[in-house]
């Protein structure tokens, strides 16, 4: 018996390759965003390929394990994530995405940071690239703006970037 693929299997990186139209890349960025928001660096770690080169900000990140290792200590962290991601532009295997997270450190201080990510995928819907550009800035705990369970995907009635900028 086959069961079908959702935005938490581990399958669902391959499911949607490229050349990409608008609607199908709109639904891979959705799939990233549920996989980041899960906060479960192996989970996403899988969307990318094993060589896979990210650029975080200054850091050079080569390779999935390099990956989860990384999002590990991200998570550590950054306590009590929540993101929003937008699709920004698509050609065939890229996608420009803009997002927004926020977090707070081990001594309750709030963040939002703003960022723009350039994807670059290969033939199994597998990203290959991703290179991050990330700002942050303190924030007030009421001027938060994601509210939805931790660890779950964003609600489909939560706003999306352009509705909270």
């Amino acid at each position: 018996m086959t069961t079908p693929t959702t935005p938490t299997t581990p399958s669902t990186p391959t499911i949607i390759r490229p050349p990409f139209t608008l609607d199908s890349a709109r639904q891979k960025v959705r799939f990233a965003e549920d996989a980041w928001n899960s906060r479960d660096p192996q989970r996403v770690a899988l969307a990318y390929t094993p060589d896979s080169q990210w650029r975080n900000r200054g850091e050079h990140i080569v390779g999935r394990d390099a990956i989860e290792q990384f999002l590990t200590r991200k998570w550590r962290r950054e306590l009590d994530y929540r993101l929003v991601k937008e699709l920004w532009g698509c050609r065939e295997n890229r996608c420009a995405v803009r997002f927004q997270y926020e977090y707070h450190d081990d001594t309750g201080n709030w963040f939002r940071a703003y960022g723009n990510e350039l994807w670059e995928f290969d033939d199994a819907g597998l990203m290959r690239r991703r290179e991050a550009s990330i700002n942050e800035i303190p924030i007030r705990p009421e001027d938060r703006r994601f509210f939805w369970p931790l660890s779950a995907p964003r609600p489909t009635d939560h706003p999306g970037i352009p509705d909270i900028f």
